[in-house]
Parts: structure tokens; C-alpha cells; sequence
């Protein structure tokens, strides 16, 4: 299996509010980079947009570490995912994105890294950059 390494990051220009969402995909030495935004969210929504955008990117399934600054995004994946299906997804926001990462999620191995934000990491600079300009500007680079 393809080893990727994916950064990813959400941003909301108020909350709710105008929000952008970014992801950096690294394969050996090719880098994508992918950004979006949407009018009313949340930054929760767009750190769990960032991930989902990136994981739905890949046409195989891969060995992937992905890296967040969201301590929500990967706790969800990490620790409460498996009671929210116990719990048949009663009480869960944000359901809908919860339930379309699972399903991306399942196909690869995913080991999931949480990142301090605003700490100089490089890679997780670039895509807060990206995520707070779609946010900003209301870019949006998916293809």
C-alpha cells in the first residue's frame, strides 16, 4: 500500500461564520494541496470537511498518518467513534460528516497524529494558512 502523510486544517472567520478547510497530501516527493470554504459553519465543520476531503481524494487505499491540530477531529476518530455506533448516532453532532469519515476512513489504515496549532510545525502552518485564506476570500480549490 501507498504511504501518504496528510495534513489538515480547518478555519471560521466567526463561528458560525464564513469557514474554510485545507489538507496537504504528501506522496515521496509529490505534495497536493486542497482547500474549500463554505458561507455558514463552523470551525468543527471544517476540521471534519479537511480530513473527509482529503481521505475522498485517494482513488486505492492507503497506509496514511494524518496529522490534525483538532483534538475533536481526532478524538472522534480515535476514542468516541466506536459508542456512537453503539449508540446508533444518537446525540452526535455534526452526524453527517462523522458518518461520511467512518465510511472513508474503513477502506485504509490511518494512524491518526494531533499537533499543537500556531507552533511552528511547518506543514500544519501551511495548511491553517490555506484553510483561513479559502475562509477568508471564500476560495474554494477542490477540482
Amino acid at each position: 500500500m501507498k504511504h501518504i502523510k496528510i495534513y489538515t486544517d480547518g478555519a471560521c472567520k466567526g463561528n458560525p461564520g464564513r469557514g474554510g478547510w485545507a489538507a496537504l497530501l504528501i506522496y515521496n516527493d509529490t505534495e497536493k494541496e486542497l482547500f474549500g470554504c463554505a458561507p455558514d459553519t463552523t470551525n468543527n465543520r471544517m476540521e471534519l470537511t479537511a480530513a473527509l476531503e482529503a481521505l475522498n481524494a485517494l482513488k486505492v487505499p492507503c497506509t496514511i498518518d494524518l496529522y490534525t491540530d483538532s483534538e475533536y477531529l481526532k478524538k472522534g476518530m480515535t476514542q468516541w467513534m466506536s459508542g456512537w455506533k453503539a449508540r446508533q448516532w444518537k446525540k452526535v453532532a455534526n452526524i453527517d460528516l462523522w458518518q461520511a469519515l467512518d465510511k472513508s476512513a474503513e477502506i485504509h489504515h490511518i494512524t491518526w497524529h494531533w499537533v499543537r496549532g500556531h507552533a511552528g510545525h511547518p506543514e500544519n502552518e501551511r495548511v491553517d494558512v490555506l484553510a483561513s485564506n479559502a475562509a477568508s476570500l471564500g476560495n474554494d480549490g477542490r477540482e
